[in-house]
């Protein structure tokens, strides 16, 4: 055979092989293309262990870390769990230098899920093309966090997620304006309109002319301010009882029996086997000043366990037992104890309304109205006839006398005296009258006056617009009061939209279909035939009640930033804090889309992007 003819031979098996299995390129390309993809599919293990301990919460890393360490941490010891049950873990073996499981690849690793939770909210917020911003700062050991929120309407629901959680290095009100502008140009919000802004009552944040409203207030003129209403029923409650003398001897004393029986382990358990005996089980509760469902709370388990609490005072005997047993046992006492839990669990329901992520403007202020004609109408003699039958049974049931007019002594003069309480005289209460006279009436006074008063700091235009916008208000679809709140958000609204709404509405309601609240009525406009009502709409659900979302977030510090993570780093601790707090957010993150931002974080050793696709 002739040479020319093998050579031909072998060429042309050369391209059949060509053919079938592409060119040498071609085959160094597939190869490459094999090993990103091994490589990528050894990432999905590492994001779905970094996405489930961020969303929990939990510590990544080991006090050490070494081979020979038996507790390397809870980051290292997923990935070996996985490798004892994953075919793939088990036969991968990746270079010492693409491990991927070190410090600081898992810091990597940490920043690139948080950023694209992040990335989502904001996807939605420029969708929505409107938003609203809440803050609230708390101390974290030795420092301050300021935990930005944001508020906004997407895919036909109104939604409130975590943003961001900065470290305050200055407390004044411009650094903190400052540092919520910053946070609103890094996540792209520039050029969206903020409708309204959110926080607490301190003067620091709410100063109509140098706080932190204001000031943020001329960067976005359109973004009212909202003192958080949960806050200020907190404040309507505070200082209803601080304004009546026995309601401040009252939770003194609730304070005095939780200490008591917390403080001491003897006391403590005695309090248990007295509970066990009467068949009862309950714990006492603290008070805190800024959680008032704790009072309610407290007094519900003091009026539940006093017979274990007599039990256990009599039996102790000590001079602190006595003083609690005697001022336990007064009949004022146990009227204030029912009084405050009756007026209390009136507000209970409103407490945890505000709370609510999804409620809007108005139908805050129908609970705070039905709370407050509910308070009105137990202004009465009947009402205070009830509460010292109540009081006197109960004192019957545990020997405790009804109260009687004592002799009047001589006021003594306290010139040489120091005293650090009142000595002015004080009316003594002895009778259903003078109970109802001295005590009930002017707390219920001065909490439907507090009510009335703090919830009413939104200007009385925007309200009526806001309260127009509802199913629920008699001024439903009003248009001066529409336009009203259209014009201070530049929205252009037509009296023809409107018109045309009512009778919308009103052929809904024929149909048998009433919406029953704001987002309702926003979801069932359609944007091509009510474009500038769905805008004003939009921004009624838009507008915050509540700060209680950045609240919410400082819980999940604790978890985060113990006392063994003291060296934790600011932009670790955020990144950590929006996967804790956004873990919904989390569970369905696109694995391919985190690996990418991985990839493309810095310049990699190995490629980890597959090559375009024809």
């Amino acid at each position: 055979m002739a040479q020319s003819h093998k050579d031909s031979v072998v060429a042309w098996r050369g391209y059949q092989a060509t053919t079938q299995h592409g060119d040498v390129v071609q085959m160094m390309m597939s190869a490459e293309a094999n090993e990103i993809e091994m490589r990528r599919d050894y990432l999905k293990r590492i994001v779905a262990v970094t996405s489930m301990l961020g969303a929990q919460g939990l510590p990544f890393r080991g006090n050490d870390e070494s081979i020979e360490s038996t507790n390397r941490g809870n980051f290292v010891a997923c990935m070996e769990l996985l490798r004892k049950f994953d075919p793939f873990m088990q036969k991968h073996n990746p270079p010492s230098n693409a491990t991927y499981m070190a410090p600081v690849s898992q810091n990597e690793m940490i920043e690139c899920c948080a950023q694209e939770v992040t990335s989502v909210i904001v996807s939605e917020i420029t969708r929505s093309k409107m938003y609203s911003i809440m803050a609230d700062e708390a101390r974290d050991g030795r420092s301050e966090q300021l935990a930005v929120c944001v508020r906004y309407v997407s895919e036909g629901e109104v939604k409130e997620h975590f943003l961001a959680l900065t470290e305050l290095m200055s407390f004044d009100a411009q650094s903190i304006t400052d540092k919520l502008q910053e946070q609103l140009q890094m996540n792209g919000f520039a050029d969206i309109k903020c409708v309204a802004q959110t926080y607490d009552g301190a003067a620091l944040m709410s100063g109509p002319t140098g706080g932190v409203q204001a000031r943020f207030r001329r960067l976005h003129p359109e973004a009212i301010y909202i003192h958080c209403y949960a806050h200020e029923l907190n404040l309507v409650l505070c200082h209803t009882c601080r304004a009546v003398s026995e309601a401040v001897e009252l939770f003194d004393l609730l304070e005095s029996v939780y200490s008591f029986f917390t403080t001491s382990l003897v006391n403590h358990h005695a309090f248990k086997h007295a509970q066990l005996k009467l068949g009862l089980a309950t714990e006492l509760v603290q008070l805190s000043n800024t959680r008032w469902a704790c009072w309610l709370q407290s007094i519900n388990a003091v009026l539940q366990t006093l017979p274990a609490i007599f039990e256990c005072l009599t039996v102790t005997g000590s001079p602190m037992a006595i003083g609690i047993k005697a001022k336990l046992s007064m009949f004022s006492t146990i009227y204030s104890l029912l009084m405050f839990q009756t007026l209390l669990s009136i507000t209970e329901g409103l407490h945890k309304l505000l709370q609510k992520e999804t409620l809007d403007l108005a139908e805050a202020l129908i609970g705070k109205d039905a709370v407050c004609d509910t308070l009105k109408g137990k202004r009465n003699d009947a009402f205070a006839t009830e509460m010292f039958e109540r009081t006197n049974a109960l004192c019957l049931t545990h020997d405790i006398p009804e109260p009687h007019a004592k002799k009047r002594q001589k006021q003594r003069k306290m010139a040489d005296y120091v005293c650090d309480t009142n000595v002015g005289s004080r009316t003594e209460l002895v009778n259903s009258e003078v109970f109802k006279r001295d005590l009930l009436f002017p707390c219920l006074d001065r909490m439907v006056g507090e009510l009335e008063q703090r919830f009413a700091s939104v200007d009385a235009g925007l309200l009526k617009g806001i309260q127009a916008c509802s199913p629920k208000s008699e001024n439903l679809m009003n248009e001066e009061n529409l336009k009203e709140l259209a014009v201070h958000y530049n929205i252009d609204l037509t009296t023809e939209e409107v018109l045309v709404a009512r009778n919308f509405l009103a052929r809904k309601a024929d149909a048998g279909y009433t919406p029953q609240n704001i987002l309702a009525v926003h979801n069932l406009f359609s944007a091509d035939m009510f474009p500038s009502l769905k805008k004003v709409l939009q921004v009624a659900l838009t507008v915050p009640v509540s700060s209680c979302s950045c609240e919410r977030s400082f819980s999940a510090l604790p978890r985060l930033h113990t006392w063994l993570h003291q060296t934790m780093g600011q932009k670790r601790l955020h990144n950590l804090a929006v996967m804790a707090i956004e873990n919904g957010i989390v569970s369905q993150l696109n694995d391919n889309r985190v690996i990418d931002r991985f990839a493309t974080l810095k310049n990699r050793r190995h490629s980890l992007m597959l090559p375009p696709t024809k």
